[in-house]
Order: C-alpha cells, then sequence, then structure tokens
C-alpha cells in the first residue's frame, strides 16, 4: 500500500465530520466514514482495495483503538452506576432472551440454518458507536446510565458467544481464546495497579510530561496491541483485546493527557481508517446476485431493531432502548469468521452487514432525538434504577 491510498483513506474520512457538523441531523461521525467507504469500495467505484495486506492491518489496529476508547469510557466511576448495572443486566438479559426466538424464526424462514448466529446478532450492540453519541448528547440519567451498562454486558456477550453460534464445533477451543484473553488483561490489570501502588507509574507519568516522552501513550499501546495480537492468535476477535484493555483504563482513571493522545491517534487516524475499509469491505452488490439475501437483509434489520424496542415495555425510555441497537462489530466479526470458515451462504455476508447498516442508520435517526432536554424527559419516564 502506498502512502497515496493511506492519504487517500484519510481524505474519504473526512466525510465523517462533513455529515456529523449539522447537529440536527444527528449523523454519527463513523456512519460518514463507512459510507465514503462504501462509495469508494468493492461495491462502489473500487478505488480501494481493502484485502491490501497493510491496509487490513492498519483497520484492525484501528478497531483495537476503537473498541479500547469504548472501553474506557464506560462510567465505572459514576455514582450511578452500581445501580444502572443492575438494571442494565436485566435489559440485556431481556433482550438475549427475545433475540433467540427471533434468530431462529428468521433462520427458518430463510432456510439458512444460522438461527443461533443471528440470535446473537439481534442481542448484541456497539459501545464503539453508542458511548460517543452519548457523550456527545450529555446523557447522564439512570436510564442513561442503564444504556451503557446494557451495551458494554451485550458487546462482552456477543463477543464471546459469537464464535460458539457460528461454529459450534470449535465452541471449545473459542472458549479457551476468550479465558485467555480475559486472563491476559486481568494480569495486566494487577501488574498496573501494582505498579501504581508503589508510586512507579506515577513517576514515569511526571517524567513524561516533564521530557515528552508519551509514556502514558506508549503504556497503552503495548497493552491494547499485546491483547490484540493473543486474541488474533488464539482466534478471537481484536474487539474483546481492545474492550478489555478500556475497561483496565476506566477503573484506574484516564489522564487528561492520556486522553488526548489516545483522540489523536484513535479519531484522527485508526479509526477513521477501519471505518472507511469497512465500508470499502462491503460489496453489497451480492444482495442483488441473490434476491433472496435481501429478504433477508430486511428482515435481520427489522428483528434487531424490534428486539432492542421491546426494552420500552420494561420502562426505558423508546430512543435509549433503540439507541442501545446499533450493530457494527459483531456482525464485521461474525462475516469476517464466516467466510474465512466458508459457513455462510453465498451474499448472506452482505444480507448481515447491510442490516447492520439499517442499526446504525436507527441510532443515527435516534441521536438526533436524544439531547440534554430529551435526557431530561427520558429520565422523568424511566423506571427508577435504584
Amino acid at each position: 500500500m502506498s502512502p497515496a491510498v493511506l492519504a487517500l483513506v484519510l481524505a474519504l474520512g473526512l466525510v465523517g465530520p462533513l455529515l456529523a457538523t449539522p447537529r440536527s441531523w444527528g449523523v454519527p461521525v463513523a456512519v460518514g466514514e463507512i459510507a465514503a467507504g462504501v462509495l469508494a469500495g468493492r461495491t462502489g467505484l473500487q478505488w480501494l482495495d481493502p484485502h491490501q495486506p497493510a491496509l487490513e492491518f492498519l483497520a484492525q489496529a484501528g478497531f483495537a483503538l476503537i473498541m479500547l476508547v469504548a472501553g474506557s469510557h464506560v462510567p465505572v466511576r459514576a455514582p450511578g452506576l452500581p445501580a444502572a448495572l443492575g438494571r442494565g443486566a436485566m435489559l440485556a438479559a431481556a433482550t438475549g432472551a427475545l433475540a433467540v426466538p427471533a434468530g431462529l424464526g428468521v433462520a427458518a424462514l430463510a432456510g439458512t440454518g444460522h438461527g443461533w448466529l443471528y440470535a446473537v446478532l439481534f442481542a448484541s450492540s456497539s459501545a464503539a458507536l453508542v458511548i460517543p453519541v452519548v457523550q456527545e448528547a450529555g446523557l447522564d440519567s439512570p436510564a442513561a446510565l442503564a444504556m451503557i451498562a446494557h451495551v458494554a454486558i451485550a458487546d462482552v456477550a456477543a463477543i464471546v458467544l459469537l464464535p460458539l453460534a457460528e461454529q459450534p464445533g470449535r465452541a471449545g477451543r473459542a472458549a479457551l481464546g476468550v479465558l485467555a484473553v480475559v486472563g491476559a488483561a486481568l494480569a495486566a490489570f494487577v501488574i498496573l495497579r501494582e505498579f501504581r501502588t508503589r508510586g512507579l507509574q506515577q513517576r514515569l507519568h511526571r517524567l513524561s510530561r516533564a521530557r515528552n516522552f508519551g509514556l502514558e501513550l506508549r503504556e497503552q499501546l503495548i497493552i491494547v496491541f499485546g491483547l490484540a495480537g493473543l486474541a488474533v492468535a488464539v482466534h478471537v476477535s481484536v474487539m474483546l483485546a481492545g474492550f478489555a484493555a478500556g475497561l483496565i483504563l476506566a477503573v484506574q482513571g484516564e489522564p487528561r493527557r492520556l486522553a488526548r493522545q489516545l483522540f489523536g491517534v484513535a479519531d484522527g487516524f485508526l479509526g477513521p481508517v477501519f471505518f472507511v475499509w469497512l465500508g470499502a469491505s462491503l460489496d453489497l452488490e451480492e444482495l442483488i446476485h441473490h434476491p433472496r439475501m435481501i429478504a433477508l437483509a430486511g428482515a435481520l434489520a427489522l428483528a434487531g431493531v424490534a428486539v432492542h424496542a421491546a426494552a420500552r415495555l420494561l420502562g426505558q425510555p423508546l430512543p435509549l432502548a433503540l439507541l442501545a441497537g446499533a450493530q457494527l462489530g459483531v456482525p464485521v466479526a461474525a462475516v469476517t469468521i464466516g467466510e474465512s470458515a466458508q459457513v455462510l451462504r453465498p451474499g448472506e455476508g452482505g444480507a448481515i452487514l447491510a442490516a447492520a447498516l439499517v442499526t446504525v442508520g436507527v441510532t443515527a435517526w435516534m441521536a438526533a432525538l436524544v439531547g440534554p432536554r430529551e435526557a431530561e424527559a427520558a429520565s422523568a419516564g424511566a423506571v427508577p434504577t435504584g
């Protein structure tokens, strides 16, 4: 991959901020970046070859960093989070319970035999999309905290269950891979806590500030890419590695200096590369050649939105319930795993990703509806979390 290709990818990524600038539109930055990738990639003008090894590597690194930032923004120290965790777990469990019959039903109608895979997709969410929307809108009500907890729990559960649902024969190996990544993350947390207790980490950070060494950023990149490397080796999505690294950072407390550094690397460089690459990877023309898969895409999108909308019956405000239904990383991982293992039917991968894009569009719509004023109204109508 030449530097000119990288420049093109970053230039296409500017479509994201351009569409997100009018606040009344409520379009997340990632939506514009994905759309630009679709236009320039396999579905559109074919300016970009998403299979270039260097571009794929940068995209995966960006995905890990996006999940790191998403995990670091989980408000683990928020006063209302303990109560919100219980309600978030209830919402995630209810959504998961509804996702099973919905997934089996759609698979039966489509004749694909992938009901459990669809169930995982319906129950999943996307912290990488939802949490930035929540922060930008200034949502801090009990209902919003419960939604964040719901999204975090759904993300982790879907990452763990996806390989089991898609390749049941590899369930044992996949479970061991997940345990290896989680165990490594816990070990990293214990080591960092020991450094912090002994004052070593604080001294390194003071030295970094005084000498402009950037040690805080280097430390986090070593952790996230170390976990991501382990995830790749044990055939687990880098989603889990990035999110686990982010949670470690959230528990410790993210310094402002490090937050600015991560923002520059993730949101200014590798994040846009991932989203543009994702859009460029989509081959939506497959749906034209397999018309039945167009119906599958519609059914997947409708069922995914409906499963999350049902949280309204538990007292969750409808905009927040639908906002939690954004799907991105899990469908991408599902298609990546499924196509490499050749377990998906022709056009099924395109249907899964097209349905995910519909949920992202619903997220953009909900983002335009919720804001500080709407959050107050939603909080007033929500079931208490305590």
